[in-house]
């Protein structure tokens, strides 16, 4: 029996664990990268392991969120990643040299090589046959350490892609098809692998904007071969000599296939407040815009940035419609600068934002009250533009182009003809914005510059034998790391300091919890389904940690943020009845006990919730490393200990 091109990469990294499904397996990591908004805290955990130099291949620190420097904070923080990164053996991404997934892509990514990001888009890297992760910064600093990251060997799912996508149909449009047809929690524990002869159709721009939704899937990663495609990339880049081929076994087995005809597809959107929530333009009809934003990850390439000049050459951006472009990296920007398509954008009435995250991060660019802006991006969750009553719409950047000229939400096949946009034989080549780290010989002399801003890891401590407290909060499906630890200018610059960050924790849903968990001491949190989907941001746990969250109670969780809360030491439970989320409100105080036995023996565990007088059974599924990991207090204190 064959393999998938998954399976060949993970077994080729396989560390620790059976190679078997649904078992849990440590796999040796090649790459790791971290951007400002999970990076500091990464690095303070790195700096707490107590290794002098990072093990892998190579890692790289991106400035990418917190670029809006509207205080201290956000400067300190990039010139403390900055120190760290050149004494412990990191490259350095300096600010305005773009989003960290656009440059790996572009100039460190590998086919056949194992990546770890502390930022859930990280799957970007399957574009070129990575098999690319998002995860918590503590799991990013143990594999820059040298230790292997653990997963649950994943179900494979084939996506076969026929035909070839009709012209003004765009790589968004095939994600937002997989995602009307998987949901946002539809990719839960499995790898989303695209076969077919379709996936010679499409360029490494479009496999990784394809990538990198993936994301949305609750996908633990999504990958493309690696073919004659990839080869021109990276040739294109300079790095040919990185190319392998790569692909599954003609007699692969996988777990679930999904056929889609790119031939059928048409223009798509996101409509709010969930990626999954996918209409046709012809469906959604004509509908009045006030803003559209074209970047972020997802689709701030070159090719992206052509189409969207093509588009608006000779044209005007609608007066009532507010147009902003980021480039994705200080090489597109660059290019687009000596090819002229810089000046048809700003001719058309474009703002040029700087290439970074921003408007995608809630970092400027907020619509209008009750505005509805057209996004590139890859979530419109509630509030997330900054704007609580804003209208987003994730669609292509063809789509969003058209329509900041008509005023309406436009299908660009209503344009014409389209030119064929071919990727560039050679891109420009400058790395200049990339500082080394220091020689080993060097790094004692290498001070490392910390802001008042920068606050250590929370404290943890080894599991209590019983848990009894009250629930501080009940939250429904679907509550995203949006609402557990928000984004945004005024949140964002506060990710190294976990005691200020935390009075934000839970506030889109309830204004008084933070101060209501403070004064509770210690409590639990009861969620809905797919509790914690989205970002990889650990701040989602560290901050509950802080405040005294014993435990999460949920229907289910998402796969990162489930790391995350055993990486701070929170206990992970579900329902074994789902009806009994109905069983527990605020305010009622509950008790779990025999913890430690229950843990170590695998039982499920028994939540006694004595104002109602019931009890509520509950699963723990922990692996036995994480089992150790949630005794121990969380992964720091347990790495620690195995050190």
């Amino acid at each position: 029996m064959g393999l998938t091109l998954t399976e060949k990469i993970l077994k080729a990294h396989l560390v620790d664990g059976e190679f078997k499904k649904g078992e849990e397996i440590g796999i040796k990591i090649d790459q790791t990268l971290t951007q400002d908004a999970t990076g500091t805290m990464a690095y303070l955990e790195f700096e707490a392991i107590g290794i002098p130099r990072v093990k892998t291949e190579r890692s790289v620190a991106y400035i990418d969120h917190n670029t809006l420097q509207s205080g201290f904070e956000n400067a300190d923080d990039h010139r403390f990643i900055g120190s760290i990164a050149k004494k412990h053996g990191i490259y350095f991404s300096r600010p305005g040299n773009g989003i960290c997934h656009q440059v790996h892509l572009e100039r460190f990514g590998i086919p056949g090589k194992t990546l770890i990001g502390s930022d859930s888009h990280t799957p970007t890297g399957g574009g070129i046959g990575m098999v690319a992760i998002g995860a918590g910064g503590l799991d990013v600093a143990v594999a820059m350490g040298g230790g292997a990251y653990y997963i649950t060997y994943p179900k494979i799912v084939k996506i076969n892609l026929e035909g070839k996508l009709s012209p003004w149909v765009a790589a968004k449009d095939v994600i937002l098809e997989v995602l009307s047809r998987m949901s946002v929690k539809g990719g839960v524990g499995k790898v989303i692998e695209y076969c077919g002869e379709g996936v010679k159709t499409l360029s490494v721009p479009e496999r990784a904007t394809i990538t990198n939704m993936g994301a949305e899937l609750g996908a633990t990663t999504s990958i493309f071969p690696s073919d004659e495609i990839t080869k021109e990339f990276l040739k294109a880049q300079k790095r040919e000599d990185v190319w392998v081929p790569l692909c599954a076994d003609e007699d692969a087995v996988y777990d679930e296939e999904i056929n889609i005809n790119l031939s059928k597809i048409t223009p798509m959107a996101a409509c709010p407040h969930m990626p999954d929530n996918v209409k046709t333009l012809s469906e959604i009809g004509k509908m009045k815009i006030d803003q559209v934003c074209i970047g972020s990850c997802t689709n701030s390439s070159l090719q992206d940035m052509m189409k969207v000049a093509h588009i608006l050459k000779g044209k005007t951006v609608n007066p009532d419609v507010s147009l902003s472009i980021a480039p994705g990296s200080k090489q597109v920007l660059n290019m687009l600068a000596q090819n002229g398509a810089l000046s048809v954008m700003i001719d058309a009435g474009a703002r040029i934002l700087e290439s970074a995250c921003g408007p995608c991060i809630g970092m400027g660019q907020s619509p209008n009250s009750k505005g509805i802006s057209l996004r590139t991006f890859n979530r419109n969750f509630e509030g997330r533009s900054g704007t609580k009553d804003a209208g987003v719409y994730l669609v292509s950047p063809e789509v969003a182009a058209a329509s900041a000229i008509s005023g309406y939400l436009t299908d660009p096949r209503d344009l014409g003809d389209m030119p064929e946009f071919k990727m560039p034989e050679e891109f420009i080549i400058n790395d200049n914005m990339i500082v080394l780290p220091a020689d080993e010989k060097d790094m004692e002399s290498v001070e490392i510059l910390r802001g008042p801003n920068i606050k250590p890891f929370p404290k943890t401590e080894p599991l209590n034998d019983k848990i009894e407290c009250k629930c501080s909060l009940k939250v429904e499906d679907n509550i995203t790391t949006d609402h557990i630890m928000p984004a945004g200018a005024k949140i964002l610059p506060l990710r190294s300091n976990i005691p200020a960050i935390s009075n934000h924790c839970f506030t889109v849903c309830d204004e008084e919890f933070p101060k209501r968990a403070k004064e509770m001491g210690s409590s639990i949190i009861v969620g809905g389904a797919n509790y914690g989907q989205g970002s990889s941001r650990e701040h989602a746990a560290l901050a509950p940690l802080y405040l005294g969250v014993k435990a999460v109670v949920t229907k289910s969780f998402a796969r990162i943020h489930r790391a995350n809360l055993v990486n701070a030491g929170i206990l992970p439970l579900s329902f074994k009845n789902e009806a009994d989320y109905n069983n527990i409100d605020l305010n009622d105080e509950l008790t779990i006990e025999n913890l430690k036995e229950c843990i170590n023996e695998g039982k499920n565990i028994i939540i006694t919730n004595r104002t109602k007088g019931i009890e509520i059974e509950c699963e723990c599924e922990l692996s036995e490393r994480a089992r150790k990991i949630i005794l121990a207090g969380g992964l720091l204190s347990y790495t620690k200990e195995q050190m």
